[in-house]
């Protein structure tokens, strides 16, 4: 008859179960991945108490009682040692192929859980409090809605990819994000051709803004990104034939470094059509385009339309900065107030006229560079009361 073993309370010892020489009990067993594992606790049940000086933890049985149910669930608790730090990059280090603002995406969020105490947790023990709490800590620290969710964006298929590996039960960020954080991202809508008209009329007339009217035109008449319009090289422009050659856009990093990627999507890579009065823009862009010494080249491309003080092309902080100073200005004089103008909002405007003016669906997706027609019949959704008013009496009259 086999001996019960016992710990120093005399009381029975399970399988697997034993007490070290200084009091501490152990669990051992096998996980699903077939590694030998251990359990510590100087607690053997939750009445018992912890000796003086040593941290309280949770009791060995219910240590015990979780292991149990996950080798049930099939999980592998050896993969549960892992940080989220360590899960992200593992979920990015899969991601091959991928394109270059996406990687720079991904490095993006990897720098972040450096810096956080968060990126250091392990993976077995973020609940969905935490990962909520987590995110509301990001805003509070000054973290814009769109960062937060391109956080999310990472590390919720990285914990996913955690739950389809057996690692965990649940994926804690499983939630909508809008109940959690406050969406205090500003919407840029279009605005009206009265204030484009006026915009434009005014950086025409203004005698230090005027240099930049013709680029400026060019943005709210032909949709382009700005990272597109940027990255436009004297080769891009075809003026015989009236066609901006897209396939490329130029952007700098932090750390002042000039970068050609790829277009935002397949479908950015077009050509867009020029109007006559885009053309003349792009024609006098070229005919007072600076000849520097030394042309500037960044990954092979050279011959940038709009170069800076330094010699560097141009990038999409120089108009950003453009467009700022000369609605601040404009406002300055005059009593009626423009809203907020930014390259994109000329991106969005352009969108909007072309669908007020009726053109097709298909072909301003295919002049805006949207991969889903969705994203382009969006547009088609903001319009004013003059719109509809106007489009009605159109159908009532026919």
């Amino acid at each position: 008859m086999s001996i019960k073993r016992r710990d120093n309370k005399n009381r029975i010892l399970q399988n697997g179960e034993s007490q070290r020489k200084d009091g501490r009990y152990m669990y051992k067993y096998i996980d699903n991945a077939g590694d030998t594992r251990y359990l510590y606790s100087w607690r053997l049940v939750r009445t018992d108490t912890a000796p003086q000086g040593v941290k309280d933890e949770m009791p060995l049985r219910d240590k015990i009682k979780l292991v149990l149910r996950d080798l049930e669930a099939g999980l592998i608790s050896s993969g549960k040692d892992m940080t989220v730090l360590e899960l992200v990059k593992k979920y990015v280090a899969q991601k091959t192929g991928v394109r270059e603002n996406t990687r720079v995406g991904y490095n993006f969020v990897i720098n972040i859980l450096k810096k956080e105490e968060f990126g250091r947790r392990k993976i077995d023990k973020v609940k969905l409090s935490d990962a909520r709490l987590w995110l509301i800590k990001l805003q509070k620290d000054g973290r814009g809605y769109s960062t937060i969710h391109t956080v999310r964006g990472v590390v919720r298929p990285a914990f996913q990819m955690a739950v389809d590996d057996d690692l965990l039960r649940k994926n804690p960020f499983e939630f909508q994000l809008a109940t959690v954080v406050v969406n205090d991202s500003v919407t840029r809508e279009a605005i009206t051709r009265k204030q484009e008209r006026q915009f434009l009329e005014f950086i025409k007339n203004d005698r230090h803004f005027c240099r930049y009217y013709e680029g400026i035109y060019i943005l709210f008449h032909t949709g382009l990104r700005i990272s597109e319009f940027v990255g436009l090289t004297v080769s891009d422009i075809d003026l015989q034939n009236g066609i901006i050659n897209v396939d490329h856009q130029l952007q700098r990093t932090r750390n002042m470094k000039y970068t050609i990627l790829d277009t935002k999507t397949d479908c950015g890579t077009r050509l867009v059509p020029m109007t006559d009065e885009v053309k003349e823009c792009f024609a006098r862009i070229l005919e007072n385009r600076p000849k520097p010494k030394v042309e500037p080249m960044v990954d092979g491309k050279t011959g940038f339309l709009y170069l800076d003080k330094n010699g560097m092309p141009m990038v999409a902080l120089h108009w950003e900065k453009y467009f700022q100073h000369i609605r601040e200005k404009y406002n300055g004089i005059y009593k009626v107030q423009l809203p907020v103008i930014t390259p994109h909002v000329a991106r969005h405007t352009f969108c909007s006229n072309m669908a007020k003016s009726g053109m097709n669906p298909k072909t301003l997706q295919k002049i805006m560079g949207h991969s889903d027609i969705g994203v382009t019949l969006n547009v088609y959704t903001h319009v004013d009361f003059e719109d509809v008013q106007s489009e009605m009496k159109k159908v009532c009259n026919r």
